[in-house]
């Protein structure tokens, strides 16, 4: 499964538990961010905006369930949340799965099996997770959205085309004539190379007037490519 760009949440509050569930999920290529806490979570949600959440729901501060229910009702999310817990009754799996879970995991579990069930769960919900994140900076190519961490930013049509491409490739270098074949399959003839590299040159100052990384790279003599920190 291609999890190239695919951001998780982990919000437990046993850090043992959450650097092994990081680790592991990590290991299968999926970016991870921490949070100990409800409150946290929230914060964290609201700035990384990520693709997957897994919640504990016994937590400091903000329970787990008030955390899912902030993310389908206040946020007005449908990103896939696994809930984690010691509970072991099916009362409380089915209100976990009522109040939006997509998943529950009964603890002790085992990290191998926690991240096939991440797995199983974003192709069931592949089409409700179209987007793309690294480092804080995340495109939804159908929503026309694009931000860093939790900021807007405004992209042009072509300007986001261009953004959309090189995340779909991190780290690898895409020739101005690809880029051209894949985003102007019609309009070859049209489009020049310098078309490209204006697109591109804006890109980037639009991310550095956010104070985003300085991702996108110019690979001399051969095109551009994404650097996937």
């Amino acid at each position: 499964m291609n999890t190239k760009g695919k951001s998780i949440l982990i919000v437990e509050d046993d850090p043992k538990i959450r650097q092994l569930m990081k680790i592991y999920l990590e290991k299968e290529g999926y970016e991870v961010w921490e949070a100990e806490d409800g409150e946290q979570a929230m914060q964290m949600y609201e700035t990384y905006d990520p693709c997957f959440t897994i919640i504990d729901l016994m937590l400091p501060k903000v329970s787990g369930e008030a955390v899912c229910q902030w993310i389908r009702k206040e946020k007005q999310s449908d990103s896939p949340i696994i809930m984690v817990t010691a509970r072991v009754s099916e009362e409380d799996r089915i209100n976990g799965l009522k109040i939006g879970a997509d998943d529950y995991v009964t603890k002790p579990f085992s990290p191998r099996e926690l991240v096939v069930r991440v797995e199983t769960v974003l192709r069931r919900t592949s089409n409700r997770c179209n987007k793309i994140s690294y480092h804080g900076l995340t495109i939804k190519p159908l929503k026309g959205e694009v931000n860093f961490k939790g900021n807007s930013l405004k992209l042009t049509g072509n300007e986001m085309k261009i953004l959309h491409l090189l995340m779909q490739h991190p780290n690898q270098i895409l020739s101005r004539e690809q880029m051209i074949t894949e985003l102007y399959p019609n309009d070859e003839k049209f489009i020049t190379e310098r078309t490209i590299d204006v697109h591109v040159r804006n890109v980037r100052e639009k991310l550095s007037q956010m104070e985003a990384p300085d991702c996108i790279q110019t690979i001399r003599g051969m095109g551009y490519k994404f650097v996937a920190y």
